[in-house]
């Protein structure tokens, strides 16, 4: 496998997007107070909405049908249909929808909208900004206009205009369920706490997943905001700190995974490097030899086809990385001896608010200042945030994750800042602790990629091999994950990767179903850029204002063949 320089791009050219995101939400909060909207008001829920409502999207869908069968041109039966199909994973059906009504209406922004909804959840967040901007021109008014321009640009980085996107939908629609499931993450704790009790006392459309990550955020926040837990702080000299590498050997020759060396309460740990977790995850057995004590629960999910690791959140005394300390962390702890063969898994997310430097080939992680935004000192200590996604699932929870609410102060919330040393890193969409960027496959076609060094290869979604590239039948590799180990594991043929101005060419791409992902993360996620990529280059990562940038030395060669596992 060889990685080199492209001649040419990617076509998705991220720039011109967040642009216009930023364009079009400055003029969406001004046009808030410059437009005279209406409240919505709604009528009494039909026997489809209330299927939908009881999360029985298969009958809703049903009698969603039957009624457009009736009335074909009524757009709220058209939303309610796509809505159910999208909740049941049927993707390509609401496309099919969206299409048939539009085909009949084609100007009308509410449907212009619905298929930018589908757009992101089918993975084009640069497709779906197009729609929406043409919706939001047409009917600035419209309150699911102003949620999905909201969730574009939170997952864009623009946190600020998001947020304001988000009350002034609610203000527009406060009876709209997912309008105000995600306002109620922009309050302070106390608001949150009694507005989500409000939420989940009657059945809201929410899947049975959906509902549990709910009743256990609650739980948190009642847990956090009666126990009054301190703040996780810097408690050394320095913010920044270089650390090297250690080699999470699977034998003698043989290296499983690239880790860190950490000290938690004084005990010595090694946490895999993984870009794909969230937060700072450890075993049980850790958790019980640093002396932790429960504070919280928890349920931590990943690649796997069995359900999500049960666990617990914990309270460090003490995070010792390198020449930095830490005081009073909240770590969450999987209720298993180890986790995936290791300590645990550290994210990069967890360190949000450093400038993060992976130098694979240099092996080593380097934690730096970011540089202040305008009108800020820089001067405060950054934290870190152990415990990952602070919110219940929306686009918001990574922008909280740095800054989280008290029971008095909302989250802060900012809009991305590019510094001008950072002018030539990468725009990337961020979700919680993920990252994901577009990625060219074969020329054909541009789908999101998460940035994942706990990923061992680089793969592919089934559905997107398949795109571009013949499929063969089941492999012998094994893929493992937080969620258990995937059962059905094909082989594609030839696939060239391009992203970010780099190209990879790979003879053999493991592939694999993460319909489960997409589905938690509300796009289509078509792949993994793995170790056996990401450990020729070194990666600079801004977590704060979703900026990444790849560097690739041809002279400077690597330590480990990923490949077949051995150390050089």
């Amino acid at each position: 496998m060889v990685l080199h320089v492209c001649a040419k791009v990617s076509a998705v050219r991220f720039l011109t997007g967040l642009v216009f995101v930023f364009a079009a939400c400055g003029f969406a909060v001004r046009g808030a107070n410059a437009v005279q909207c209406a409240v919505v008001h709604h009528g009494p829920p039909s026997d489809a909405d209330k299927a939908y409502l009881a999360a029985d999207y298969k009958t809703a869908e049903n009698l969603y049908r039957a009624q457009l069968a009736a009335n074909p041109a009524n757009t709220e039966v058209t939303a309610g249909l796509v809505h159910s199909l999208l909740e049941g994973q049927k993707i390509q059906e609401a496309a099919d929808a969206v299409n048939a009504a539009l085909a009949a209406n084609p100007h009308l922004p509410a449907l212009i909208t619905l298929r930018g909804e589908v757009e992101l959840r089918e993975g084009e967040p640069w497709t779906a900004l197009g729609s929406v901007g043409e919706a939001f021109k047409l009917d600035p008014c419209n309150p699911r206009t102003r949620l999905l321009l909201a969730n574009l640009s939170a997952i864009d980085s623009y946190y600020a205009s998001a947020r304001n996107l988000i009350v002034s939908a609610h203000a527009l629609d406060p009876e709209d369920l997912e309008i105000r499931r995600e306002w109620i993450e922009t309050l302070p704790q106390n608001q949150q706490i009694t507005e989500l009790e409000a939420y989940l006392a009657t059945p809201r459309g929410d899947d049975a997943d959906t509902t549990k990550n709910l009743r256990r955020y609650l739980d948190n926040l009642k847990s956090e905001a009666g126990a009054q837990l301190p703040k996780c702080e810097l408690a050394s000299d320095t913010s920044s700190t270089e650390i090297p590498f250690t080699d999470i050997m699977a034998d003698a020759t043989h290296v499983a995974a690239f880790g860190l060396a950490v000290k938690l309460n004084g005990h010595d740990v090694h946490l895999e490097i993984d870009t794909g977790a969230s937060g700072l995850a450890i075993s049980r057995t850790v958790a019980k030899r640093a002396g932790l004590k429960q504070v919280g629960e928890a349920e931590i999910s990943g690649i796997g086809d069995q359900k999500a690791s049960k666990g617990y959140e914990a309270l460090v005394d003490s995070i010792r990385l390198g020449g930095i300390e830490f005081k009073n962390c909240i770590v969450s702890v999987i209720d298993s001896p180890n986790v995936i063969d290791v300590d645990g898994l550290i994210g990069m997310g967890v360190f949000s608010q450093f400038l993060v430097t992976l130098d694979y080939p240099g092996h080593k992680l380097l934690l730096d200042s970011l540089p202040p935004r305008p009108g800020e000192s820089g001067t405060a200590g950054p934290a870190l945030n152990t415990v990952g996604e602070v919110g219940a699932g929306s686009p918001f929870s990574a922008a909280a994750a740095g800054q989280p609410g008290t029971s008095s102060a909302a989250p802060v919330f900012r809009d991305r800042y590019v510094a001008p040393e950072m002018k030539d890193y990468n725009h990337v969409y961020r979700i919680g602790s993920k990252l994901l960027l577009p990625v060219c496959l074969n020329g054909k076609a541009n789908r999101l990629f998460a940035i994942d060094t706990g990923s061992w290869e680089t793969t592919l979604s089934v559905q997107a091999a398949r795109e571009v590239t013949n499929v063969h039948g089941n492999s012998i590799a094994e893929i493992e994950g937080l969620s258990g180990e995937v059962k059905k594991v094909y082989v594609a043929g030839d696939v060239t990767f391009r992203f970010a101005q780099l190209s990879e060419r790979d003879h053999h791409v493991y592939t694999f179903d993460t319909s489960n992902i997409s589905r938690e993360m509300g796009m289509e996620i078509s792949g993994f850029l793995g170790s056996t990529t990401l450990e020729l280059l070194t990666i600079h990562i801004d977590y704060r204002d979703g900026l990444v940038k790849f560097d690739y030395d041809p002279n400077r060669g690597s330590r480990v063949d990923y490949r077949n596992g051995l150390v050089r």
